[in-house]
């Protein structure tokens, strides 16, 4: 098998077809597939169609089956003429591909599916390639990506959907809202999730307060957790049905969290047993449980066991490549030589574990890299490359435009404002003082706070035509306004550092306040994108030298300030510094 491309995946793959992973489903078992490969009669287009609604939720699972039974009923829907099955089949088999990592070999195929389904208005089709390339992006933690192809999905989903196809696609954009940072409209997302999935059966039911459960902890609400863990647990016994190892799983780790060390270490335990007894068990379930058991093990003090479960652990995690779980793995060896005041090998543990992490993100790097490539070159092959464009001229992190962008199109926008008479501001924005933000807090935070002030800034160049907002690199924006005089948009800039100086940071950044500089200059009849960039810049650090959280703005060829005639309260807010003292 492939090297695992790590990533955040769903914590539980919604279950499909009761009677496939049940004893004697039609595909699940070996014996199944021998004797239907041993039948001669070519199956009706009605049981192809069954089957493949079998394989799009189950290719998780018996991925190997799953994978050779998809090219085969490729084939078959091909000879039948029955291209929206054969393409069906084609997605199984790119499913089981990126869970493989083998992202760049088909990113291609995700693509060509897509502007097929576009072309044909085969909305189930373009819904599930959607849906699939969100799956990409999450193996590569690209969570933007995830989020701009779920709504594309869930767009593509109409009235004739089946229910048990939207909760898929609803379940997989509460996961991306959670990633995002979009907590109330995830969690919205996964009481619509459950609703719905009341509606069809337990196991669905079960497996959407799994999920729910999971982001609770993920997000350190334990309390919250564990009341969603005991109704999942309720609705299990009331429903006859049990749980799986990665409900275990959760289970075990909202107890680790609460402090419930030996129920913890039973439900990890019971997890194992079920990975053992049950026939169908998703492909990376076995080291997490066990991972989880060892972190259980060592807070109840029997570090001896919980190193036996941590190199069963590791060794699944060599042997299969699943470097994400690999990752924390050798973080939990490091604490458990530690728990065994065995520091000595503790900071070795630890060493590796840096070393593990850093061998993560470059593979992540290296995948990205080729995906975006196997993207532009599949969009190159149809000449139909728009969106990768847009992609490109877009910052993954903020989803403001990027460098790219500006360099290719201010230099028009400064064009026709000059044959029209009219002028552009451009203004850069900076935060204050962010490397204390990343220090102190985390680059998680700082990557919070980064996407929280885009959001900020996108509004500001509202109603001018033309007028962007873009992210330069690091903690620096641009801003671009056409449409409007420079003292209107210097009125505009104002107000927004004094939004930013004055909103509630506290919920992410703690104690640390979050301001910003900005300079801001207007363009003359010849005046050039560097030309502009350099006055703006050279007004920036004026306003960081003069103080910090101010706007400088001046005209670049009078030096003339741009401040409009406004009064003074709309000028300075109260989170403004006061002006330095004269003298």
């Amino acid at each position: 098998m492939a090297d695992e491309v790590p990533g955040q995946a769903s914590r539980t793959p919604l279950p499909g077809d009761s009677a496939y992973a049940a004893p004697g489903g039609p595909v699940a078992r070996a014996d199944a597939r021998a004797a239907s490969a041993a039948t001669p009669r070519t199956p009706t287009i009605e049981e192809i169609s069954a089957e493949l609604d079998v394989l799009e939720s189950m290719s998780g699972y018996n991925i190997e089956a799953a994978y050779d039974r998809a090219v085969e009923l490729e084939r078959i829907s091909e000879g039948l003429c029955e291209t929206v099955l054969a393409l069906r089949a084609k997605l199984v088999q790119v499913d089981v591909q990126i869970r493989w990592g083998e992202l760049a070999s088909v990113v291609p195929v995700m693509w060509q599916v897509n502007a097929w389904a576009v072309a044909n208005g085969c909305r189930p089709l373009l819904a599930r390639s959607h849906l699939l390339m969100a799956r990409a992006y999450w193996e590569l933690a690209d969570m933007a990506s995830v989020l701009e192809h779920m709504v594309s999905s869930m767009e593509a989903l109409d009235e004739s959907t089946l229910p048990r196809i939207r909760l898929t696609h609803l379940m997989k954009l509460a996961d991306a809202l959670d990633e995002t940072g979009s907590v109330e409209a995830s969690r919205e997302r996964y009481r619509q999730a459950e609703r719905l999935a009341a509606t069809i059966d337990v196991e669905r039911h079960v497996t959407v307060l799994n999920n729910l459960a999971y982001a609770e902890y993920k997000a350190g609400r334990y309390d919250v957790a564990w009341e969603v863990v005991e109704r999942l647990l309720a609705i299990s016994e009331m429903g006859g049905y049990e749980p799986d190892p990665l409900i275990m799983d959760t289970v075990s780790r909202v107890q680790i969290a609460l402090g419930h060390y030996p129920e913890a270490v039973m439900a990890a335990q019971t997890g194992v047993l079920m990975h053992e007894s049950q026939e169908l068990t998703h492909a990376t379930i076995l080291p997490e449980v066990l991972l989880t058991l060892a972190l259980a093990q060592r807070h109840m003090g029997d570090t001896k066991n919980a190193q036996k479960s941590l190199d069963r652990s590791r060794m699944i995690c060599e042997e299969h490549g699943y470097t994400r779980i690999l990752v924390q793995v050798r973080q939990e060896q490091a604490e458990l030589h530690a728990a065994s005041n065995d520091y000595r090998r503790a900071f070795e543990a630890y060493k590796v574990y840096h070393a593990t992490e850093k061998e993560l993100v470059s593979i992540q790097q290296e995948a990205r890299a080729r995906t975006r490539q196997a993207m532009f070159e599949a969009a190159e092959a149809r000449q139909e490359a728009e969106l990768f464009r847009e992609q490109a001229r877009r910052d993954p992190l903020t989803g403001l435009r990027n460098r790219r962008y500006v360099d290719e199109h201010l230099p028009a926008i400064l064009t026709d404002a000059a044959a029209t008479g009219g002028s552009v501001t451009i203004a850069l924005v900076d935060l204050d003082h962010f490397k204390r933000i990343n220090d102190t807090c985390s680059h998680d935070v700082g990557d919070q706070v980064l996407v929280a002030i885009s959001g900020m800034l996108e509004a500001v160049p509202a109603g001018a035509t033309p007028g962007f907002a873009a992210r330069m690199g690091g903690e620096e924006f641009l801003l671009v306004m056409a449409g409007v005089t420079p003292t209107e948009a210097v009125a505009r800039l104002e107000d927004l550092r004094a939004s930013v100086a004055a909103r509630s940071w506290r919920s992410i950044t703690g104690d640390l306040p979050v301001t910003v500089s900005i300079g801001i200059t207007a363009s003359q009849a010849d005046s050039t994108q560097a030309e502009l960039l350099a006055l703006a810049d050279a007004n920036l650090y004026t306003a960081k030298h003069k103080g910090r959280n101010r706007v400088c703005a001046t005209s670049g060829a009078t030096g003339a300030s741009l401040f409009p005639a406004v009064p003074s309260d709309r000028r300075r807010h109260r989170d403004a510094p006061p002006p330095p003292a004269a003298g």
